[in-house]
């Protein structure tokens, strides 16, 4: 029998933010997800990551944020896609942004601060679909985006590094191939 943890590990699968739907955590699930989140590997104590949680009146207003700076960098979009940028944040009941924040003057590697914020993120959705909801990790191009950036209220020394998605599945998430071990691992002597 393997244990419940591994069992969760092994069989976790994300579900595409468009197939959410209420419920998401309540506010005190919300709080054991990011009280694990944010046990992760922080080498100098530094806790080189922020979050900021987008209940649905936030979601829509960097929606309306999104779609500005959208239409700004594609003048020629039409409207249904203006439109599905403004819709973009607001795929399920509770989105968080995660960011890595970067402290070049210390000792520790940024690449370690960021790894450490990309622990984040998987802890994350690790407490969420322990307490069965589910969880999405995107990108996309509001990741990269100073403006969006600048409208969350991150600073210069901040990177977003995601947005993750939670709610609940309307239906069960299909199967995924993984990597064979055999092809990512191998014994090194």
């Amino acid at each position: 029998m393997i244990n419940p943890t591994l069992d969760l590990l092994l069989n976790r699968r994300s579900v595409v933010a468009a197939n959410m739907t209420e419920p998401g955590p309540t506010s005190e699930e919300l709080e054991l997800i990011l009280r694990a989140g944010i046990r992760v590997p922080d080498h100098g104590k530094l806790a080189p990551w922020r979050i900021k949680i987008l209940y649905k009146p936030g979601q829509k207003k960097l929606g309306e944020q999104l779609a500005e700076v959208y239409q700004k960098n594609n003048p020629n979009a039409n409207q249904a896609v203006i439109e599905r940028e403004q819709l973009r944040p607001q795929r399920a009941p509770i989105l968080l942004v995660i960011a890595a924040f970067l402290q070049a003057e210390c000792k520790i590697p940024l690449l370690e601060q960021r790894l450490s914020g990309g622990a984040v993120c998987q802890n994350i959705l690790t407490a969420t679909h322990s307490l069965g909801y589910v969880g999405q990790w995107l990108t996309e191009w509001p990741t990269y985006d100073p403006e969006v950036k600048q409208a969350l209220g991150f600073g210069d020394q901040e990177e977003i590094i995601g947005f993750l998605y939670l709610g609940t599945a309307k239906e069960p998430p299909k199967p995924r191939k993984r990597a064979e071990l055999d092809d990512v691992v191998q014994v090194w002597e």
